[in-house]
């Protein structure tokens, strides 16, 4: 929705506030059917270098069904519009698991994304929450719930269709080939620190998280008055341990033992790999140079195996 101006404001100010590495990945979000080739045209002539584009299917059904405003068609020509206009960095969103996905359709999605040449790509299994249109069709039966089995089925098909193709999962729902990570997804894994500017948005600094207030008004009002309206969480010794847990064995990076020991202490790199020593032996997870993997089966099960690991 945000003109070139608008863009060209935001950026402008940015660099007024904050030193700016000219090498930052600068990402916008996007609808395939905003995507036209005079909006990418214009984004073009921002300082955007990366699109994240919410493609989720390439099938008309499947787009209905989860309530997009946009077609199978412009799902294809937004990435060839962006491209067209110089884009080279852009990653897309898939989703799978959904009761209109057939396992061969689910196959077609990823060769036709594999066909556009994308450097990256994000896919999810479908999750229905409580208060979302999806949520209240499956609380008054109009829906089925998500098939776990067929779920499971369409993720260990896309693992192997995404190791043809050449793409590395970093994490488990992101891949990319060649050294396409995302910088910003990675900083979250990685427990960098990251500042968020604007209502709900969420700031961590590797002890404390807090989150702005949701409401446009009350977060204006906020500004007026020289303050911000948030709150302020400081994290525990177990939970920044837990949050490590969370994000590091979700990637390929895996969990470090000694990075462990060197933040927490001898005792929680005990506690580790006791909890991890099930799955071990069931080689859901590996133990290598002293760092704890998942493996492809044990990523069927990361939830699970990541409750158990918390302190």
């Amino acid at each position: 929705m945000l003109s070139q101006k608008e863009i060209e404001f935001i950026m402008e100010h940015l660099h007024k506030y904050f030193t700016i590495d000219n090498r930052a990945e600068i990402t916008l979000e996007a609808n395939p059917d905003d995507l036209t080739p005079d909006k990418s045209e214009e984004l073009s002539r921002t300082p955007i270098n990366r699109l994240s584009i919410g493609i989720q299917s390439f099938f008309d059904e499947d787009l209905k069904w989860m309530n997009r405003a946009h077609n199978s068609l412009q799902a294809s020509s937004a990435v060839k519009n962006a491209q067209d206009k110089g884009f080279e960095n852009i990653t897309i969103d898939l989703i799978y698991g959904t009761p209109t996905l057939s396992n061969e359709n689910w196959t077609e999605n990823l060769q036709r994304t594999f066909d556009l040449k994308i450097k990256h790509i994000s896919a999810y299994c479908l999750t229905i929450e409580p208060k979302t249109v999806l949520g209240h069709q499956l609380k008054n039966k109009m829906i089925k719930s998500v098939d776990e089995q067929k779920s499971a089925m369409q993720f260990e098909k896309m693992l192997e269709e995404m190791k043809k193709n050449n793409f590395v999962q970093y994490e488990i729902s992101n891949f990319c080939v060649g050294n396409n990570y995302s910088i910003h997804n990675s900083n979250y894994w990685l427990q960098k620190s990251y500042l968020g500017l604007g209502p709900s948005a969420h700031s961590f600094n590797g002890t404390s998280r807090r989150w702005n207030i949701s409401n446009n008004a009350l977060y204006i009002k906020a500004l007026e008055n020289n303050t911000i309206n948030y709150t302020e969480e400081i994290l525990s010794k177990n939970q920044q341990y837990n949050e490590y847990i969370l994000t590091s064995l979700r990637t390929f990076w895996g969990i470090d033992l000694t990075y462990i020991k060197n933040n927490f202490g001898d005792q929680f790199v005990v506690a580790c790999i006791k909890e991890a020593q099930p799955y071990i032996t069931k080689n859901q997870v590996q133990l290598i140079d002293n760092k704890l993997f998942l493996t492809d089966a044990g990523k069927l099960f990361a939830d699970k195996i990541t409750a158990d690991l918390f302190i």
